[in-house]
């Protein structure tokens, strides 16, 4: 299937996410990062951040699972072309976050093998008030189809 701008504003279902301590550890350790205001709590209390926080990637960790959105692409043709991550304030332990997934943008480029479509997805997570916390933004290319 390709894609087209009607794909815009799409939405998944909201998915509920609460951020454990040791989620947040288990991240770190797995990207390697021993940052101690990621595990340390006496260390973290001492910084002006006042207490524990996740690593700035750790949203890509916070998965939609079947609450993400159907757009029935031909994975064979996707490329995880960028991540980013934009925060409003940190992720602690114990936030509730509610999470959900919409198609922000869509465009296309002409490439050295034909057009190739950008698909803009993101993530968003507000804490239990409705404040956003950060977008998890994901830009897939949809390469053009075989012939």
């Amino acid at each position: 299937m390709d894609l087209d701008t009607s794909i815009i504003g799409l939405q998944g279902d909201m998915f509920v996410v609460e951020v454990e301590k040791g989620h947040i550890k288990r991240f770190a350790q797995a990207i390697g990062d021993d940052n101690p205001l990621y595990t340390d709590e006496e260390f973290a209390k001492q910084t002006p951040y006042g207490g524990l926080i996740a690593p700035p990637s750790f949203p890509i960790a916070l998965a939609a699972g079947d609450k993400g959105i159907e757009l029935n692409l031909d994975e064979k043709r996707m490329l995880h072309g960028e991540q980013e991550f934009i925060y409003t304030r940190p992720i602690r332990p114990g936030d509730v976050l509610h999470c959900q997934m919409k198609v922000a943008d869509f465009y296309e480029k002409e490439g050295k093998s034909g057009k190739m479509q950008f698909l803009v997805l993101d993530t968003e997570m507000k804490d239990k008030e409705g404040n956003m916390v950060v977008v998890s933004r994901t830009n897939i290319v949809y390469r053009p189809a075989a012939i």
